[in-house]
């Protein structure tokens, strides 16, 4: 039996990402099970906010018939850390593995927290043009500081601090080789979500997994960019759903549902009333307290029948 190219990917997302999907997977797969029948016929498939890459990699992996893949996001370190893999993942390694030595040899907390400061002010500084380097800083900031977080202040300074980690793997090769081998058939794109609308074919599916509606007035984590994405993206969204629902293509969103807190709530049931709204549960992993990471309500929003 010949082996597929889908069953010789192994790659999963490099950074951990807030809000990833991997837990929506299974809902993901009911919704293109009800028509998706592209499991033979050649498609296009399109994320314009890629983040993590958790569905990314599952459609790479369950449909090896994809023609076309074209990912996007306006966070720039982000795409360029996708791009970087893209084009040269030995120098990235390389770096890693420098930083990674240098930071297994640190032998107390105080110390690393230092180092994680110094490198942190680097980042943020972007004092090079050197795509390999600021990547490095990315993903070891991603996996040494609290919780995994990527957030940033008004100025777009990434501000979250050290999370205490001893020993983490900051630099997985193995899959940094298999996400490599993935993003050769990917178009990159850094940019507003609407731009990706040009790469439509006939037969395309869109994941869209945009910044997501507070749930609460309280909520207090930030944002992935200096922009916020308010009300008026969100309303600028469901037109661009509208669009792609013109075209005859099908897209699926996850959002947050919030009715969570409010069951009066029926912004996202007013706002795609003509659509499948379906909520699914989801653990919510970013709070900065652990008894409060408990599962809640999502939704996911398609226009399949």
């Amino acid at each position: 039996m010949t082996t597929t190219y889908s069953e010789t990917i192994k790659a999963k997302p490099f950074l951990k990402w807030a809000g990833g999907k991997s837990q929506l997977l299974p809902e993901i797969q009911s919704i293109l099970s009800l028509q998706f029948n592209y499991c033979h016929d050649p498609f296009t498939y399109i994320e314009p906010f890629i983040g993590g890459g958790s569905v990314l990699f599952y459609m790479l992996k369950t449909f090896p018939n994809l023609e076309k893949v074209i990912i996007n996001d306006i966070n720039i370190d982000l795409t360029v850390a996708y791009q970087t893999i893209k084009i040269d993942p030995k120098k990235l390694i390389d770096t890693l593995q420098e930083i990674e030595k240098e930071y297994y040899g640190l032998n107390s907390i105080d110390s690393k927290n230092e180092f994680f400061l110094e490198k942190r002010q680097e980042f943020n500084q972007k004092n090079t043009d050197n795509n390999i380097e600021n990547t490095a800083l990315l993903v070891f900031l991603n996996k040494t500081c609290f919780n995994g977080l990527y957030r940033v202040n008004s100025k777009g300074l990434f501000n979250v601090p050290f999370g205490k980690y001893i020993k983490p793997k900051i630099c997985d090769a193995e899959n940094i080789w298999s996400v490599h081998e993935c993003l050769q058939k990917t178009i990159i794109l850094n940019g507003d979500f609407e731009q990706t609308l040009q790469y439509v074919d006939k037969k395309t599916l869109f994941y869209l997994d945009p910044p997501y509606k507070p749930i609460k007035t309280t909520s207090s984590f930030t944002s992935y960019t200096k922009e916020n994405f308010g009300d008026s993206d969100q309303f600028r969204l469901k037109e661009f759903c509208d669009k792609i629902n013109e075209t005859n293509c099908k897209f699926i969103q996850s959002n947050s549902d919030v009715r969570n807190y409010d069951k009066k709530n029926s912004f996202f049931d007013e706002l795609y009333k003509k659509y499948n709204i379906n909520r699914v549960k989801a653990r919510r992993n970013i709070n900065s307290k652990g008894a409060k990471r408990g599962k809640i309500d999502e939704i996911l929003i398609d226009n399949f029948i």
